[in-house]
Formats: C-alpha cells, sequence, structure tokens
C-alpha cells in the first residue's frame, strides 16, 4: 500500500480476523481490533500488534448484534486514526441444527451477527470514504455463500445475503473509488469450525473425526483446511491499490469444494 492506512476488523481476536488485522499492520495500516475474549488476552494482543508492526492499535469490545455499539466503534475508530479506510466485516457466529429444531433466537442472533451487521458498519464508514474518494470494504463470507450444506439455514441464509449486499455496495461505491468484495473461505480450522465439530457429530449421528474426514474435508479437494494466512494474504491484497479494478465479486478460497 501506497499511504498510510486505518482499518477496523470486526471479530479481530481470534482465527481469520485476528490474522487479518496482523496482516493488514504489517503493511503499516493503523488497526481497529473487536471481539470478545479475556481482557488481559486482548490487551496484550492489542499492544503485540502496536509493538510488532510500529502502529497504533486500537480495541473496541463492541457487540456485533447491537447497532448503536457498532456505531460508536466507527466512531471511535475515526477519531482514533483520524479516517476509516478499510472495513473488514469478519465476525460470526454459527450454530448447527436441523431446520424442524432450529431455534429462532439463534437464527435471528445469526443473522444480526453474520448480515446485519456488515450493513451497519458499511453505512458508517461509507460516507467519509466516499468523501475521501477511497475506501476497500471486504466481507468475510464463505463457500456457504455460494452453496449450501444442511443443517445451517441460517449461516447459509446470512452468508448469500452477504454476496448480494457486497455487489450492491460495489455498484454504490464505484465511482467513489470504494471497492467491495466477499471471500468466499472453505473450512478453516478456526474456533468457530472447531466448535461445529461436536454439533455436526451430534445432528448427524456420526463420530466426531468422521466429522472432519467425512463432512468437513470431503467437500474440499485439497483435503486440508485452508489457513487463516492464507486468507489474510487474499484479504490484504484486496485492501491494496492494485486491486482498484476488483469490485463486487465473490472470490472462493476454499480448496477446490465449489468446483463440484
Amino acid at each position: 500500500m501506497t499511504a498510510k492506512r486505518s482499518a477496523i476488523v470486526t471479530g479481530s481476536t481470534s482465527g481469520i480476523g485476528l490474522a487479518i488485522a496482523r496482516a493488514l499492520a504489517e503493511t503499516g495500516s493503523d488497526v481497529m481490533l473487536n471481539g470478545f475474549g479475556d481482557a488481559a488476552e486482548i490487551e496484550a494482543m492489542r499492544a503485540g500488534v502496536a509493538t510488532r508492526y510500529g502502529v497504533e492499535a486500537r480495541y473496541s469490545g463492541a457487540d456485533m448484534s447491537k447497532p448503536d455499539q457498532i456505531a460508536r466503534m466507527v466512531d471511535e475508530a475515526t477519531e482514533a486514526f483520524g479516517k476509516v479506510d478499510i472495513l473488514v466485516n469478519n465476525a460470526g457466529i454459527q450454530y448447527v441444527a436441523p431446520i424442524e429444531e432450529f431455534p429462532p433466537e439463534k437464527w435471528d442472533q445469526i443473522l444480526a451477527i453474520n448480515l446485519s451487521a456488515s450493513f451497519h458498519a458499511i453505512r458508517h464508514v461509507f460516507p467519509g470514504m466516499k468523501q475521501r474518494k477511497f475506501g476497500r470494504i471486504v466481507q468475510i463470507a464463505s463457500a456457504h455463500a455460494l452453496i449450501a450444506s444442511p443443517f445451517k439455514t441460517a449461516y447459509v441464509a446470512a452468508k448469500h445475503g452477504i454476496a448480494g449486499l457486497t455487489k450492491t455496495v460495489a455498484l454504490e461505491g464505484a465511482e467513489h473509488g470504494i471497492t467491495a468484495n466477499a471471500v468466499c473461505p472453505g473450512y478453516v480450522l478456526t474456533p468457530l469450525v472447531e466448535k461445529q465439530i461436536p454439533e455436526q457429530a451430534k445432528a448427524r449421528g456420526i463420530s466426531e473425526d468422521a466429522v472432519i474426514r467425512d463432512v468437513l474435508l470431503a467437500a474440499q479437494p485439497t483435503k486440508r483446511f485452508v489457513t487463516v494466512e492464507e486468507v489474510a494474504a487474499l484479504a490484504v491484497f484486496l485492501c491494496s491499490d492494485s486491486a482498484a479494478s476488483i469490485t463486487g465479486t465473490t472470490i472462493p478460497i476454499d480448496g477446490g469444494w465449489t468446483c463440484h
């Protein structure tokens, strides 16, 4: 990146989000971390990013299901950094169950965090990006933005919604130097996926080892999990000046899963 940038990465206290935050900081971008966890561990993480990469690193504990907290996070980042150039919407949760057993409150929660939170965050960063004629919005979607799997009604619906939201935002930002793209990872061994394994085992009536072998990695021709570093590298490229003409896309990084 040729200019000093500043970024918000939601859900960045672990997994893909943390890898992206670190990778952006490595390019020299100031970064706002966000997510849940032990306060001391998060502070050590924040300080580590700032010290290792020589950038300003902040933390917001905004609950991504709460629109007012999302707005406050954007305001805090704008005040701290002077602007928000990059928004990476990564926060997400999962719940696995047959549709007739799927709790309505889980449906509402997943749509709020996995879909609506992106809308609220984009809505608040967009005016500043338009004014400055630059913005990079990266949605960490999923292969489930492109295809479906059983027992994931809310997650699949939300991720398909992210694909549509991304395309619309790309069209609205196209003449203002703003790009919007959705990165669609296959299975990455993150805390979110690790939590799914026993849930899938229960829903399908099989062992956890069988879930990994016959459900998760069976979908990916490479027969390995995608790494957080691979996802982060793609996200950082999409935030770069070199990606100025890439917008409105849904880019699989799934070991060939969506080739089927």
